[in-house]
């Protein structure tokens, strides 16, 4: 039976999934993409152990490892004003005043359909700088945004499913050697 992570668009979890093969080969590890409302779903279910969210907090459902903070970018056409800004040049949020945001972060935020409403010229939109890579087209640009908030990556799981595999995820998230203890 695999041992199932399902993690959230913008997240890469390749690099765990291969330190996993290496330390645990007897059991498959299931990387499954999702939204965060359905990894949550499968979270409670039991049909994943584990999950890679934004922003999610330890309560007493869930235990959550923060793992990494991600800047927000806004997203826009190329034929957008922002476009004639240098890659490095930081966007004020005031900047976007006179735009049109597109689907607030925390509703639609990876979708590959708002990146193609961006590329219409229907509007701009802020997400998380991964998932601006993983919709990355030519005729898009990102720049940082100066003044959002920040989004964080956890490592989340059930409190009431503790485990052997869970603790080894655990371990190889966190960069333990095979060889280390907790």
């Amino acid at each position: 039976m695999a041992f199932v992570v399902a993690f959230v668009p913008g997240v890469t979890p390749g690099k765990w999934e291969r330190i996993w093969r290496e330390r645990v080969p007897r059991v498959p590890l299931e990387l499954r993409p999702s939204s965060a409302d359905h990894a949550l779903t499968a979270l409670r279910d039991g049909t994943a152990q584990m999950a890679l969210l934004r922003d999610t907090d330890a309560d007493d459902e869930f235990h959550a490892i923060p793992l990494y903070r991600e800047r927000p970018v806004v997203v826009a056409s190329r034929d957008h004003l922002l476009a004639a800004l240098d890659a490095h040049e930081e966007v004020a949020l005031a900047d976007l005043a006179d735009d049109t945001l597109l689907g607030p972060p925390e509703h639609d935020p990876l979708s590959a359909d708002t990146v193609a409403l961006v590329t219409a010229g229907v509007g701009v939109a802020i997400m998380p700088q991964s998932v601006a890579r993983a919709h990355s087209r030519r005729d898009v640009v990102a720049r940082v945004v100066a003044g959002a908030p920040d989004t964080g990556i956890s490592l989340v799981w059930r409190a009431d499913r503790p485990g052997e595999l869970v603790d080894t995820f655990v371990g190889i998230v966190r960069g333990r050697t095979a060889n280390s203890s907790r």
